[in-house]
């Protein structure tokens, strides 16, 4: 199914802005549907007029009037002029009378929605962006309760808010953390002097295990968050401006026996601050497993640590015995094995900064080139390397035996290829959606006879490729000389 910016620009009528500004509204919509327990849906017009279908929330406070997915359809009849009166006069419509959907009898008006210049400007665009329906179930009519008089009020102010522009609001930050609070998680209503008008039973309980057992109509939330924890809430806080219901804002606050998870939403005609909703939700449990998973980050990140630690000091270990080694054969030996274990250690130093078990590997071969640099410098030679391509993250497992593959082969490129002369060696990597292709390519003598000699090193690097890789390397002689290796990795 497209999505709805697909959808936009398909019909080709609506600016960037107006794709913002829609797919903020659809992304925060869901609450409006439970406020007013109807269907919601999104209609925008194409070019020639006509409107498209392209967005629908259900309510979770009520029965669904459409089981089948609407997107993408056109309006019917019985709702397309009621569509296009209220985008053409940019005012609310109510159809009248009782219309029927599949035999369910409704009730259905319609919504223009307006949008902001931008943040910072806050002039309304003259004429409206989309319309919005709203499909009330009549078939579960009944007295409402004093909670569904009041949800039904909060979302026919934020309807009346989307023909001014003023919901949403651009400078939402309710951010995306685990636990966002629903209206039937807790709901409470403010006026204009911040004081509690109406707190839903699911909210007094919530208050209620936060610390705070008495009714809560009548009370200022501010007050009673500072009395429950003791402590006083800076007016700059964002926990302060939650409470409030100043602005647009998410914030947890914790207690020695709970902590809610609150999100403000102002309400305001004409500009004007008229009162807010207050949403809650219980997110102790939720909070104590993120704090569990922190603590073990940081303990995995803390062992990568000290294995890096460990095996740098093994490779200084290797590195005073090839000093101390009385033959070539032995110094050489000695000295690769370094190489390797040094490798293996960028691997987790890269690893004990991150809070995930994947790594930048273009980081990590950044590193892995200045190890191998210490070969040329050994023979008193310049050697010139070029990357060309991004390797791109890669999970550990899979870091580590590259790291040091590819230590292997440009050491061969070096030693080997260039056999102990100046010259480039070339690293292209190429990232697909399955695959990593890195080629490596030298200026150097080639490779004698066409053959790779099995020695120790091209063991090595067999094994790691073609076995803990699952990948496949191949060595050419290029006709304009040098060497090039060719790995490719499955991803």
């Amino acid at each position: 199914m497209a999505t709805l910016t697909e959808q936009l620009k398909k019909q080709g009528v609506a600016s960037n802005a107006d794709i913002d500004w829609l797919n903020q509204l659809t992304a925060d919509w869901q609450l409006v549907a439970d406020l007013v327990s109807a269907d919601l849906v999104l209609w925008i017009p194409d070019k020639e007029g006509n409107f498209h279908a392209a967005g629908h929330a259900r309510p979770a406070t009520s029965s669904t009037i459409f089981y089948r997915d609407i997107t993408g359809t056109p309006t019917d009849k019985s709702l397309a002029k009621l569509v296009k009166q209220a985008f053409e006069k940019g005012e609310s419509s109510d159809f009248t009378g009782v219309s029927q959907y599949e035999g369910i009898p409704t009730r259905v008006a319609a919504i223009p929605v307006r949008r902001r210049a931008s943040a910072k400007n806050q002039d309304v665009h003259p004429t409206p962006i989309a319309v919005i329906t709203r499909h009330a179930n009549l078939g579960e009519t009944k007295e409402p309760t004093r909670q569904q008089l009041n949800f039904r009020l909060s979302g026919e102010d934020l309807l009346e808010m989307m023909v001014n522009a003023q919901y949403p609001d651009l400078g939402n930050q309710t951010g995306s953390r685990r636990g966002a609070p629903r209206a039937n998680d807790g709901f409470l209503r403010l006026d204009v002097a911040d004081k509690v008008i109406f707190a839903s039973p699911n909210a007094v309980s919530a208050f209620a295990k936060f610390g705070f057992p008495t009714e809560l109509v009548g009370e200022n939330l501010t007050e009673v968050v500072a009395q429950v924890t003791k402590s006083k809430i800076r007016g700059d806080e964002d926990l302060a401006v939650v409470l409030g219901g100043i602005a647009p804002r998410r914030a947890d606050a914790e207690s020695k026996s709970a902590t809610l998870s609150l999100r403000s939403i102002p309400i305001k005609i004409e500009n004007e601050r008229t009162g807010a909703i207050v949403l809650c939700r219980d997110v102790s449990e939720l909070r104590r497993q993120e704090r569990e998973l922190i603590t073990k980050d940081a303990t995995i990140r803390e062992i990568h640590h000290r294995v890096k630690n460990n095996l740098q000091t093994v490779a200084s270990l290797l590195r005073i015995q090839s000093r101390r080694a009385n033959s070539q054969e032995t110094k050489d030996s000695l000295e690769q094995a370094m190489r390797r274990v040094s490798a293996i250690a960028l691997v987790h130093d890269t690893l004990s900064e991150g809070l995930n078990q994947e790594v930048s590997f273009d980081d990590v071969f950044d590193r892995v080139l200045l190890l191998v640099s210490e070969v040329a410098s050994s023979h008193n030679t310049t050697v010139r390397t070029i990357i060309d391509g991004r390797f791109g993250q890669l999970k550990s497992e899979k870091a580590t035996p590259l790291a040091v593959a590819l230590t292997e082969i440009v050491t061969n490129a070096i030693e080997h290829g260039l056999d102990e002369r100046s010259g480039n060696v070339l690293v292209h990597a190429e990232r697909k959606q399955r695959k990593l292709i890195i080629t490596i390519s030298d200026n150097g003598k080639g490779i004698p006879n066409g053959k790779i000699e099995p020695g120790l090193g091209t063991q090595i690097i067999r094994t790691l490729i073609e076995g803990e890789l699952r990948g496949s390397i191949s060595w050419f002689s290029p006709r304009e000389g040098g060497a090039r290796v060719v790995v490719e990795i499955p991803l």
